[in-house]
């Protein structure tokens, strides 16, 4: 008799929690509704464009080599160090050309030594001719060597020249103020003339350079205006195509762009991947439909977004979506111009759930 008075207590229970639940959640659908956010899909979104990959790298950059070969002796900078144009960077041995100076001063010591004696022979050969006591044919000769004897001596003063030359050549210099982006060398390698032995750049002003594909590279024009994602830095910046160019036979079948990053990012490094998007003049009836990767609702393998209906609810439409370029996605398919989907909202949201637009 008690087991079934338990059960009878235990049965009302279940009945009137449940009775409970339903009727929050009916007095839940019959409020206002879940607040949201909504946007509509313009025509101005509709605008084509066209993404290329590629890397930031500094406007003003260089990488430093020698004409000679020869030691390395020292290397004077590290990797991030700051330096001023002129600053000396590298110093490579230059024993042989303090050797091969050696032999043009000595040859324009006695290039110069000649040279006194035929000069002193052709001032008085020429008073000699003057006064009748010298033929033509003697002050002919004596010119002639005095004229080789000169020629002599400023041969060797010129080779003089091409040895300093050279000399700078084995020490390395800074060509304008920056940073010390990468070393290729260490001291006591062997350096040889061509050969990249560091590299700098001026940071500051940054470009693009990025590969379009000969499908797509009639579309590009000089001076667009384009927008430039880092996705590393989770950032977007404009630019302006700068340089395109009109030769793939080196890159592979594409073409490469440079595009001149206009705002100053100190954050911004060499080498950083980036997507350029290129808007380009629309060709067909329907456009690329862009909308904020926020609005996605992920399911698994499938990715949806909700839009509105016509009873003022939420109703989950699957898409197929394409390139993601920042914080906007691509979508392909499920979605077309003027609908108007949820951005966020302020609690869960499910298929039929009553809401409020804000």
């Amino acid at each position: 008799m008690k087991t079934t008075i338990y059960s009878v207590l235990l049965f009302t229970g279940i009945f009137s929690l449940i009775s409970c639940k339903g009727g929050e959640e009916k007095s839940q659908n019959d409020g206002v509704g879940v607040p949201v956010k909504v946007s509509t899909i313009e025509k101005e979104n509709n605008m084509p464009f066209i993404t290329a990959s590629g890397k930031i790298e500094a406007v003003n950059s260089a990488d430093l080599s020698t004409r000679m070969m020869g030691f390395v002796d020292k290397i004077y900078v590290n990797v991030g160090d700051k330096i001023k144009k002129g600053q000396l960077l590298i110093s490579v041995n230059d024993a042989d050309l303090t050797a091969k100076l050696a032999q043009v001063n000595a040859g324009i010591t006695e290039a110069q030594a000649a040279y006194n004696i035929a000069q002193k022979d052709y001032e008085r050969f020429l008073t000699l001719f003057k006064s009748n006591s010298a033929s033509q044919k003697e002050l002919d000769d004596i010119t002639a060597n005095y004229n080789m004897a000169k020629a002599r001596l400023e041969a060797a003063r010129q080779m003089k020249n091409e040895v300093n030359a050279q000399f700078s050549y084995a020490n390395i210099r800074a060509p304008f103020n920056g940073v010390v982006t990468n070393k290729f060398i260490n001291e006591g390698d062997m350096a040889n003339p061509g050969m990249p032995l560091l590299e700098v750049e001026s940071p500051g002003k940054f470009q693009v350079i990025a590969m379009v594909p000969e499908s797509e590279i009639s579309k590009v024009k000089p001076e667009t205006e384009v927008t430039i994602s880092i996705k590393s830095l989770n950032e977007t910046v404009k630019g302006k195509v700068l340089e395109i160019s009109t030769s793939s036979k080196n890159t592979g079948g594409q073409y490469l762009i440079k595009i001149i990053i206009n705002e100053t990012n100190t954050s911004l490094l060499s080498g950083m991947y980036a997507t350029v998007q290129i808007p380009v003049e629309e060709t067909t009836s329907t456009g690329t439909v862009l909308i904020p990767a926020e609005a996605i609702i992920q399911h698994g393998q499938l990715s949806g977004v909700y839009t509105v209906s016509q009873n003022n609810t939420a109703l989950l439409r699957w898409l197929r979506l394409g390139r993601t370029y920042g914080d906007k996605v691509e979508v392909l398919s499920g979605l077309a111009a003027d609908e108007t989907f949820i951005i966020s909202a302020e609690s869960k949201l499910y298929n039929g759930a009553k809401i409020s637009i804000q």
